[in-house]
């Protein structure tokens, strides 16, 4: 009996590890953007198991926002987070896959589009079309005005992949983002020991950071599909497109 007991925990520990595993799935955060003088913008994409997809953008208080899911899957839903916050305005879940709502706070909104719980145990698939809507002023002038997240110098705030020694494993950054348009501007990254990095963008590409500490090291910089991957020195950076060139 003794053994049997023994096979059964090893077989329960290997199951939760696997599935710890598959729930460090990671958030794709991709940009919506607004062609001028449109109020309306629409993506197509799919997801499957514990994959979440975040759709980001800029908007201003008093505006009006809209949000529509169409999806072959039943489980298919999206939450609606105001800047700054992962407590969602609009659960979809509870309250289904269209809302309206008036804006309370200028910043980067975020649409969390994933499956449900039991759907994403399953590894079910979902085929969709997102389409967002700002209403209440130009959707393409607040992308340019790029609204500062209330009470910071910031356009937007968040976490990041990184990971500030040799050999350590990949955790999480807080950061602030300055931008100055055309995907130029400076990400400033908080590490573990409340030090900053703050870390130059231009046209969308990682040209440098600030060299005022004493931990300074050899800078590199290459792209990973959306992700701008940075060294300096034994500090390592994942930064998304979205972060710098915003809505």
């Amino acid at each position: 009996m003794k053994w049997r007991f023994l096979a059964l925990t090893m077989v329960w520990v290997l199951f939760l590890g696997c599935s710890l595993s598959v729930a460090a799935e990671p958030i794709k955060a991709q940009q919506i953007r607004f062609t001028a003088g449109a109020s309306l913008a629409s993506v197509k994409g799919s997801i499957s198991g514990d994959k979440i997809v975040d759709y980001r953008l800029g908007a201003k208080a008093g505006q009006t926002m809209s949000v529509k899911l169409k999806t072959n899957n039943a489980s298919n839903y999206f939450n609606v987070l105001p800047p700054g916050s992962e407590s969602a305005v609009f659960i979809g879940s509870t309250s289904g896959n269209e809302w309206t709502g008036t804006l309370t706070a200028d910043g980067e909104y975020t649409v969390r589009v994933y499956l449900m719980r039991s759907a994403a145990r399953r590894n079910a698939k979902a085929n969709y079309a997102l389409t967002v809507g700002i209403t209440g002023g130009s959707a393409g002038a607040a992308a340019s005005r790029d609204a500062k997240v209330a009470g910071t110098q910031y356009h937007a705030t968040g976490n990041i992949p990184c990971s500030t020694a040799a050999g350590q494993p990949t955790g999480s950054c807080s950061f602030g983002v300055t931008r100055e348009g055309h995907g130029t501007g400076m990400v400033t990254v908080t590490k573990p020991d409340g030090r900053t990095r703050t870390i130059f963008f231009k046209k969308g590409k990682a040209t440098g950071y600030d060299q005022s500490q004493a931990d300074t090291g050899k800078f590199g910089t290459k792209k990973q599909g959306d992700l701008s991957i940075i060294h300096i020195g034994q500090e390592r950076y994942e930064i998304p497109d979205a972060v710098i060139w915003g809505g």
